[in-house]
């Protein structure tokens, strides 16, 4: 029998910055309304206090705090939620929700994770797997190669020919991401992405 979900906590939002569009902010607010709905009792995480998610009366209870496994986990060990939210805070949420499954978090708390499952934030986060997982049901997508050192990424480029993008796997608002003509350009533009993400997708 399934179990009944009464607590639910969800993964905020957290900081946002100037340019950085606030849509997370919104659907995390309109999931803890619907909740609400449900009759659910909620437990926010966002360490951000000037987002709509932590105003009075939309979640029942917010912690004030990074959304990182660490203190994710400390607040699961708390509060014991039946289910978790992953899907309406962004990069941050995604990142930290997959390292809280791959660590047993989840498991050992009994905390369901509800609405998108963690093998398909795992498959779509994964610039290799996603473009794989395309390849199956025929969508049919430019040419690339996942890359995790320089080397690869010359060799990619060597294969697939300029002009190319650079897409940073996990990192918030494609960050690290971008357009090369050359290979002056392919160097300064993994070198930086490096710093943001170890994975990158050299696409044609």
């Amino acid at each position: 029998m399934k179990k009944e979900i009464n607590k639910v906590l969800l993964l905020g939002s957290g900081a946002l910055k100037i340019g950085e569009a606030g849509e997370f902010d919104y659907s995390g607010s309109q999931a803890l309304k619907a909740m609400h709905e449900e009759g659910k009792y909620t437990v926010l995480i966002n360490p951000n206090i000037a987002t709509v998610q932590t105003s009075e009366d939309v979640a029942d209870k917010i912690y004030y705090l990074p959304v990182t496994e660490e203190f994710v986990e400390k607040v699961i060990e708390q509060e014991r939620p039946d289910g978790i939210l992953l899907s309406f805070g962004g990069q941050t949420a995604l990142n930290c929700g997959v390292e809280l499954y791959k660590k047993g978090v989840l498991e050992r708390y009994g905390v369901e994770v509800l609405g998108t499952p963690v093998q398909a934030i795992i498959d779509t986060e994964d610039r290799k797997l996603f473009s794989e997982k395309l390849a199956e049901i025929g969508v049919k997508t430019p040419r690339s190669i996942a890359c995790s050192t320089m080397e690869e990424a010359k060799a990619a480029a060597r294969e697939l020919g300029f002009p190319l993008i650079i897409r940073a796997a996990y990192t918030l608002g494609g960050l690290g991401s971008g357009f090369c003509k050359n290979d002056e350009e392919l160097e300064k533009f993994v070198v930086r992405s490096f710093s943001y993400s170890p994975q990158l997708l050299i696409e044609k």
